[in-house]
């Protein structure tokens, strides 16, 4: 059997239900606004990243490559002061090939260098030979890079000066 309802449990009830309804159309559009607006957000904030990223990527690779053919184009341009007899090199194996090293030291020395040491690089992970020089005998890497045909001449970097002995330029082998 049904019962009335009374008035007062009849007016709160379409009211709290209308409430529901009006709330969950706002949330709905409040859903679409942000959405609409999200997107212009983003798409304005990824625009700014995009170049953001560009000038710090970009810019400092060209300028680090230029400062690396300077670099390289200033070895090669600079006289050596020792002839080949005085100039000690130490030969660093970079590649892990057993006798790399020693093997490179031969040829070393049938150029007419000095050996100051031969021994294994720090890492074994190096792809490409590179010579690396003391302050001011950037003429004699020049010239040593040129006789065993290697491509990348630089000044110390991550071997220190003391480590170097009595060793003017320092030849790491790459695979």
């Amino acid at each position: 059997m049904d019962h009335p309802l009374t008035a007062p449990d009849a007016l709160v009830r379409p009211w709290r239900l209308a409430a529901y309804v009006a709330g969950s159309i706002a949330a709905v559009e409040l859903l679409i606004l942000l959405a609409i607006g999200g997107g212009a957000l983003a798409g304005a904030v990824s625009d700014r990243l995009d170049v953001a990223a560009r000038d710090r990527v970009v810019a400092p690779a060209a300028k680090s490559k230029a400062a690396k053919a300077t670099r390289r184009q200033a070895a090669a341009a600079a006289k050596p002061d020792l002839p080949r007899r005085k100039t000690v090199v130490r030969v660093l194996n970079g590649n892990g090939r057993s006798g790399a090293a020693a093997s490179a030291a031969s040829r070393v020395r049938g150029r007419g260098y000095q050996i100051g040491f031969v021994g294994n690089a720090a890492h074994t992970d190096f792809a490409q030979s590179l010579v690396m020089y003391k302050p001011g005998f950037a003429g004699e890497a020049g010239r040593f890079a040129r006789d065993l045909h290697v491509r990348h001449v630089g000044p110390l970097d991550g071997v220190r000066p003391k480590e170097l002995g009595r060793a003017h330029v320092v030849f790491i082998l790459g695979a």
